[in-house]
């Protein structure tokens, strides 16, 4: 019987794990080369093949999917020779997701650091599908739920999983706020500016949002985001939810994870906030559900809307 449902990023990913599973091929971290080389076999690329990603250094090229001139029926993939494996790993299965689902529409996908990593909803329709696919591959739902089942939810547990999976941190953590059933909100500050928040579909559900301006948005003050005393909380640090969403009622408390990187000048903060109402949620895969209106997109990408 054939898969009906629509082919997106999260089916296509699902299929092949479903195929590596059948072939006893399953493993952490998921082994790109053998999806790539058993894609011509299967019909999401049969009679064409992917040459071995080669690394390149294009100036704001983070990864290309190109397809040979002289040869309508191959493929290439280049990424950034300068990034961290976690992330030549994550713009890999990027390209993989663009051979997949985009290649008939064009022959050149050359993606800046931007569109591959961030996820935010300003991007690119092709661009938002080929993440949802390196996401969902490289960070399979079942296995994932397996180990955070059960879990307290903090960074070192986050970071633990990013290893096992060969993922970046912020990749991990974009993948578990889009999934949970929690109330969870993850957003990533540069040089002291929000760049974009991510809230998980109980928080979009519930209005769970961060304290908004027509200004640039800096941490809220009581936080830990805004505390240059404090690099790191890995465990997380209680306090009222209103400190970061206004909206909250004054007896629902929040817990703030924080991690600076290196450099000093990004961090990530992580919110897991108390329910805020009895909310029945039903056992589903974890399968993207981001129900948004007009506010939400623009906000959660980072981009605040202009009021008249």
């Amino acid at each position: 019987m054939s898969d009906a449902r629509p082919l997106n990023g999260f089916t296509a990913a699902a299929r092949i794990i479903h195929w590596l599973e059948i072939g006893k091929q399953l493993s952490l971290p998921v082994n790109l080369d053998v999806v790539r080389e058993c894609l011509p076999e299967t019909p999401f690329g049969r009679g064409e093949m992917i040459k071995p990603p080669h690394p390149i250094v294009i100036s704001g090229c983070e990864g290309m999917l190109v397809r040979n001139p002289e040869n309508d029926r191959e493929w290439g993939i280049f990424y950034n020779a300068n990034a961290c494996r976690e992330r030549q790993r994550f713009t890999i299965a990027h390209e993989l997701g663009h051979f997949i689902l985009h290649r008939k529409s064009q022959s050149l996908f050359n993606c800046s650091k931007e569109s591959i990593y961030s996820g935010a909803d300003r991007l690119a329709q092709i661009e938002r599908e080929a993440d949802d696919f390196a996401s969902n591959l490289l960070m399979p739902g079942n296995l994932l739920r397996q180990k955070i089942e059960g879990q307290t939810i903090d960074f070192r547990l986050l970071g633990k999983l990013a290893n096992e999976f060969c993922v970046s941190l912020e990749a991990m953590c974009i993948r578990f706020v889009k999934y949970t059933y929690q109330r969870a909100i993850l957003v990533y500050w540069d040089h002291g500016f929000m760049k974009y928040q991510w809230r998980s579909p109980s928080a979009i559900r519930t209005q769970a949002r961060l304290r908004s301006s027509n200004e640039p948005q800096e941490p809220p003050r009581n936080s830990l985001a805004a505390d240059e005393d404090i690099a790191q909380e890995l465990d997380g640090v209680e306090m009222n939810a209103n400190v970061w969403c206004p909206s909250e009622p004054s007896d629902i408390r929040l817990r703030e994870m924080k991690h600076t990187y290196q450099k000093g000048n990004r961090v990530l903060s992580l919110l897991i906030l108390e329910t805020a109402a009895p909310l029945t949620y039903p056992n589903r895969r974890w399968e993207e559900y981001r129900p948004h209106d007009s506010f939400d997109q623009f906000v959660d990408s980072g981009q605040l809307p202009v009021r008249s």
